[in-house]
């Protein structure tokens, strides 16, 4: 195995989703705590989540709360509940690269925009022929730090 070009700097967001979104935002916001901060909308990716925060500045941590815009649609962002937990990574063209070259499997669409706005990137949850590691049945979202978010975790690290 070669020297990993990347660093996973810590937790970006948890995914949890739901048939009505509704029940999760009183537990999360209304009981929890956690702050309301936006909102995403996809029909291609069959969501309409609220996303809401714990904690503040480069140390947040998002909780997005998603529905089904179909619920008969897929992807099925409501099975399982926990839909996929993200990561932070320093270098997120370097990471994929290296992880696909030992034989990690991510679902299509490459890096692209995700919805708080970061490049992003999914690791499949099962690995198949082709690429037989994977996220060992969860779907990690890889995001790629902002530099004030960079700069935090190297400070906090000392």
């Amino acid at each position: 195995m070669t020297t990993r070009p990347f660093r996973i700097l810590g937790l970006q967001q948890v995914a949890i989703g739901g048939l009505d979104k509704g029940p999760l935002r009183r537990l999360w916001v209304d009981m929890l705590g956690l702050s309301p901060h936006g909102t995403y909308r996809s029909e291609r990716e069959n969501v309409d989540e609220d996303i809401v925060v714990a904690g503040a500045g480069p140390f947040r941590v998002e909780v997005d709360l998603m529905q089904p815009v179909d619920p008969n649609g897929k992807p099925r962002v409501h099975e399982p509940a926990l839909n996929h937990v993200g990561l932070w990574v320093d270098d997120l063209p370097a990471a994929v690269k290296w992880l696909e070259g030992q034989g990690m499997r991510f679902t299509p669409g490459g890096i692209r925009k995700g919805a708080a706005g970061f490049d992003v990137c999914f690791v499949h949850p099962k690995g198949n022929e082709q690429f037989p590691l994977s996220g060992e049945g969860v779907l990690i979202e890889l995001v790629q730090a902002p530099p004030e978010v960079i700069s935090a975790f190297e400070q906090a690290a000392g």
